[in-house]
């Protein structure tokens, strides 16, 4: 049996305003004021610094010397750069599960992440769609065995969650070709196809940056 502790208060704090700053509602640029926060929270300062940390690591917010903490802007630039280092990750966790897989019962949990996949494309639910998206990555993480590289994808993901909220009515239109992506991530994850892993998710990480860097033009 595998044991996990339950969150503690300052990640509990730390979902609720990162949950904030990815669908909009604290601006780039906000200033988070501890008080404040522990004031509607009910919580301790001490807890509310805590969680203020964890989300710096995340990338939401920056800390700042004498000017605390403010929502980080989004900019095209930010958006590239962290497509580009996420389909490496990516990459790394497919090939992780291309050489390790070893029946056919091990793959259920993607063939599994397809079918809700499918369901949320006819659904046309974009929302849990990208959170399946996500899903991926972590059904891979036992294939990889890297405490690094899971911390790395955690701690980023994030800011690739808001990044793909700004764009969810874009990615609508565009559900189709990710399942079609999916698909043949399968087939080469199952075909132990490292090259042709790293197309597809490169090709992946392409479209979605586009999509996010087009959404933040409009903005």
């Amino acid at each position: 049996m595998t044991f996990k502790a339950p969150d503690s208060l300052a990640e509990q704090i730390a979902h609720h305003l990162a949950e904030r700053i990815i669908r909009g509602e604290m601006k780039p640029g906000e200033r988070i004021q501890e008080q404040k926060v522990t004031l509607a929270l009910n919580v301790s300062r001490g807890s509310v610094r805590e969680a203020l940390l964890i989300l710096e690591r995340r990338h939401l917010i920056a800390i700042l010397p004498r000017r605390g903490a403010h929502v980080t802007e989004l900019t095209p630039h930010k958006v590239q750069s962290l497509c580009t280092l996420m389909s490496e990750l990516y990459i790394l966790l497919g090939n992780s599960v291309a050489n390790g897989w070893q029946v056919q019962s091990d793959m259920a949990p993607f063939v599994q992440i397809q079918q809700r996949l499918t369901a949320s494309y006819e659904r046309q639910d974009i929302r849990t769609f990208v959170d399946d998206s996500f899903a991926v990555m972590r059904a891979a993480y036992p294939f990889a065995n890297n405490p690094y590289l899971q911390e790395t994808v955690e701690n980023l993901q994030p800011a690739m969650s808001r990044a793909y909220f700004l764009a969810l009515e874009q990615r609508k239109a565009e559900m189709s070709e990710f399942l079609e992506l999916f698909e043949r991530l399968l087939a080469a994850v199952l075909a132990r196809d490292l090259p042709q892993i790293r197309i597809v998710l490169t090709a992946y990480a392409r479209r979605s940056c586009d999509l996010v860097v087009s959404a933040l033009t409009v903005a």
